[in-house]
């Protein structure tokens, strides 16, 4: 048996870095296997682009973050300030996402157009089993999660209001620049 999920990503923070990043996301789970893909466009050239699944560990139904969530006022959704809708960061889509390491640089880096593609086939049973250690026995349940493209270049000018440090990685990595819904299909 085959399911398929997908995401269409639309632009987040766009009037502030320049860019209106957007694509779609594909997850398709199939003989043991969850295949990924993911196409942006548009997103800030020659960029890392940190990418992954967020939800709530209480299996809560996460949703996108949009300017409402800018509580305070600097005109920039951080990746703070996703959390009350979107919760935590969940599931990387770098070189490993079966390893929920996320802070790694082993995101897809765009192209001087400001496209990339990404497409991984990850172990289900290893996915599983590292989500369900790390989250408490929670499932995957793609369809209450949310997708979110995130990095921007260092030489933009971000206000020190806008938070988001991940260990040595500033906001410049971890603003959203994209974001979606999931849903089954």
């Amino acid at each position: 048996m085959t399911e398929q999920f997908e995401a269409d990503l639309t632009p987040l923070n766009a009037e502030k870095i320049g860019s209106a990043a957007h694509g779609k996301a594909t997850f398709t789970i199939a003989n043991d296997t969850l295949t990924i893909h993911i196409s942006m466009d548009d997103t800030p050239a020659n960029t890392e682009h940190w990418e992954h699944f967020h939800g709530f560990a209480d299996g809560s139904d996460a949703q996108i973050a949009t300017a409402a969530q800018d509580v305070n006022g600097d005109g920039y959704v951080d990746l703070i300030e996703t959390g009350v809708v979107s919760g935590t960061t969940m599931v990387p889509f770098n070189d490993q996402p079966e390893t929920l390491n996320i802070p790694t640089d082993t995101y897809p880096v765009s192209d001087a157009n400001g496209h990339f593609d990404y497409t991984k086939e990850v172990p289900l049973l290893e996915i599983e089993d590292e989500f369900r250690q790390t989250f408490k026995d929670q499932e995957l349940a793609l369809d209450k999660r949310v997708v979110y493209i995130h990095g921007v270049p260092q030489s933009l000018v971000l206000p020190d209001s806008v938070a988001g440090a991940v260990g040595d990685y500033d906001a410049h990595v971890t603003l959203p620049i994209a974001v979606g819904k999931i849903h089954k299909i």
